[in-house]
């Protein structure tokens, strides 16, 4: 099958070209999420205690407060007003009294900063679209940089997987005998452990990490790959042209690498796409039982345990929002792959 038909074939799935876009789109924020986020600090961690779990559309000035050594960041206060008394300038912090004012402290400011220039340069209006979260960050910083987690656990997991399972795979399919018998005992076993248990066990010998889910992931995810490409192979080398390359003395490296492997390229490409949603899945459930991406790196699965109480206390979006995330980015994939299979089936 050609290239241009299957092209065409995808290009009148709408719903398929629909996800693809979605997806590039979530790469891309994933990719420029702390230019989009409005909490720019490491991690969207910028805490405003006073102003926790509050509704979407939120708004409240802000005062900030440069650190002692200028260079190294900033920390902000949420407050209700500013109050100028005696050619000073006080603030009222957010959800304290009016009778309770405290002074700018000019020497957390650059030198000759005046109180005027704090009021005008070092106070602004915040305005928090899907609300805060339990430690007052804002929700939409969190879910923006959290993606980066989702789609990064995706692509390392998938890359992992197919590298283990197309070695596995090809070479039982290719060589058959002991070797094979061993693979397939080997599969099965593997195959036979649940998942989630598989990947907290990893999980836990690695230690608690970025890189160790990330790992641990991609290493749970080959065993069908492996299946596939064995079937695979064990079909496409009885092939003529497979018997001809053998007769004119070309390697078994060559034969599996440049005429047996590029044939069952398809297939992989659809299982890619499931098992990218598998990684996501299984990151956002490990994050969620709390041997995830550790906090304070913003994750989708984190978000959710940090949030579900809020359920029943009347902010059922603290939890809600990072879920529609993981559940719309899941069925994007998964529409995906069920695309790109019609596309590339050579029956219809």
């Amino acid at each position: 099958m050609s290239t241009g038909t299957v092209l065409n074939r995808f290009l009148e799935d709408r719903i398929g070209l629909i996800s693809v876009l979605y997806i590039v789109a979530i790469t891309f924020i994933a990719a420029f999420a702390y230019v989009l986020a409005p909490d720019s600090s490491p991690n969207a961690n910028q805490m405003h205690l006073s102003i926790h779990s509050k509704p979407p559309g939120f708004s409240t000035q802000i005062l900030i407060l440069p650190n002692s050594n200028f260079e190294k960041g900033t920390e902000e206060i949420a407050i209700e007003q500013l109050v100028w008394k005696e050619d000073k300038l006080f603030f009222q912090a957010f959800g304290t009294s009016q009778d309770y004012l405290q002074l700018v402290n000019l020497n957390r400011y650059p030198t000759q900063t005046t109180y005027k220039q704090v009021e005008d340069l070092f106070v602004t209006k915040k305005t928090f679209l899907l609300g805060t979260d339990k430690y007052g960050r804002d929700l939409l910083s969190r879910v923006l940089i959290g993606s980066r987690i989702s789609i990064s656990i995706g692509f390392v997991a998938v890359i992992i997987s197919l590298f283990v399972g197309i070695f596995i795979g090809a070479l039982a399919g290719y060589f058959g005998g002991k070797l094979d018998r061993f693979m397939v005992w080997f599969i099965n076993v593997v195959w036979s452990i649940p998942t989630l248990l598989m990947v907290i066990g990893i999980t836990l010998a690695l230690g608690k990490g970025y890189w160790q889910v990330f790992i641990a992931v991609g290493l749970t995810m080959w065993v069908e790959v492996a299946r596939v490409v064995r079937g695979q192979v064990i079909s496409v080398k009885e092939k003529t042209f497979i018997q001809a390359a053998r007769v004119l003395g070309y390697s078994d490296y060559r034969i599996l690498v440049k005429h047996i492997l590029p044939i069952i390229i398809p297939p992989l490409i659809v299982i890619s796409a499931a098992n990218f949603a598998s990684a996501i899945l299984i990151e956002s459930g490990l994050s969620f039982l709390g041997i995830g991406a550790q906090p304070p790196v913003p994750s989708w699965g984190g978000m959710i345990k940090d949030h579900f109480r809020y359920i029943l206390l009347g902010k059922p979006y603290l939890a809600i929002v990072p879920g529609i995330a993981i559940m719309s980015l899941v069925f994007a994939f998964m529409t995906l792959g069920n695309s790109l299979r019609d596309a590339l089936d050579v029956k219809l």
